[in-house]
């Protein structure tokens, strides 16, 4: 606190431009402020020309001269007290609301109410409409670019024979043909899935991935393979992948515009794992995907329920029995096949099983 000699505060000094310190005391002697020890003057100035810092919490308070050179003390109220004595100036705003906890909780509860409605109403919004005003080259570059990174990372080339994987990609050119934009909107491409393992998954350019993994698993099922991937074609009909990126980007874009600076480490998680995340979609996505399959399989000349087979394999050998609960954003895998298979009766015209 300060004394009845001048003193205002003790703290340290620094050079301008300089990060050394040095012990120092803040004193008020004939209208000047000034930074001194023993007797040595190190930075001076009249009240008017000296910048005293907002107090926030406990953080030192800074009090700048002209020249540039620091003096902070962590003793912020003598700082305070000086202020008020002599020109009557309050603590910061922040500081006062930090003092008065039930405003800051206030405050926060208001932030993230703000924060919900964002996400719940007009996120969606937003995104519908980027959707919209995309043009045809930005899903051909986040394709391109996407498959090229996987390739250099996790995919390998496919060792499928050649006679398998032609006649995958014919009855995958039959079922693309009949989805919306052709059999020229969409490119089936093999690898070996490496830690992926068993799987299929489309790009928003329409470059759809199987991998070895998956056909092994399928055995002699290839209809089931044909109904995942027409379940792909789906997704990249629907334009959910894209939705993704975008619904992706809003998301950090928010917790960005709420937290403020968040890092640099934080801001390429949030912006680089965009990628990862439109390769999974919403409950509502996964069901349109599910029934868009069932319409191609069967528009194709294929078990339309094929696509059902391939939960139950999920179920059997991977050990995968979720239900669907309130907390999941995908079908259960159950209610997925019965769903399929209900669907698949239903066009059929044949009474559920």
């Amino acid at each position: 606190m300060a004394s009845d000699h001048g003193i205002i505060a003790k703290g340290e000094w620094h050079k301008a431009n300089s990060s050394q310190a040095m012990e120092a005391e803040l004193r008020e002697e004939e209208g000047r402020v000034t930074a001194l020890s023993d007797g040595q003057v190190f930075a001076f100035a009249v009240l008017g020309r000296v910048e005293f810092s907002q107090r926030v919490g406990s953080i030192p308070r800074r009090v700048t001269f002209p020249d540039g050179s620091v003096f902070e003390t962590r003793d912020n109220d003598a700082v305070d007290a000086y202020l008020r004595a002599r020109h009557g100036v309050r603590s910061g705003i922040i500081h006062r609301l930090e003092e008065f906890h039930p405003r800051l909780i206030v405050f926060t509860i208001a932030v993230i109410l703000l924060g919900m409605s964002i996400y719940r109403y007009a996120l969606p919004a937003l995104v519908e409409v980027a959707v919209l005003v995309t043009p045809p080259f930005v899903p051909e570059m986040i394709g391109s670019g996407t498959l090229a990174s996987l390739d250099r990372t996790v995919l390998k080339p496919s060792e499928l024979p050649e006679a398998q994987q032609r006649k995958f990609a014919e009855g995958f050119s039959k079922l693309a043909a009949r989805s919306k934009g052709g059999e020229a909107a969409y490119k089936l491409n093999f690898r070996d899935g490496g830690v992926i393992g068993p799987n299929a998954f489309a790009l928003p350019d329409g470059n759809l991935i199987l991998t070895d993994d998956l056909v092994k698993l399928a055995g002699s099922d290839e209809e089931m393979v044909l109904g995942v991937l027409g379940h792909e074609i789906a997704h990249v009909e629907g334009e959910h992948s894209l939705r993704q990126l975008y619904r992706a980007a809003g998301v950090a874009g928010l917790v960005m515009l709420i937290a403020g600076d968040v890092g640099s480490g934080v801001e390429d998680i949030l912006t680089q794992g965009g990628t990862l995340l439109a390769l999974s979609y919403s409950r509502s996505a996964e069901a349109e995907a599910d029934r868009r399959s069932v319409e191609l399989m069967n528009a194709g000349g294929y078990d339309p329920a094929a696509l059902a087979r391939f939960f139950a394999i999920l179920e059997d050998k991977l050990g995968d029995h979720g239900k669907t609960n309130m907390l999941s954003s995908h079908p259960g895998t159950p209610e997925r096949q019965q769903d399929i298979r209900a669907y698949a009766a239903e066009i059929k015209g044949r009474p559920q099983p």
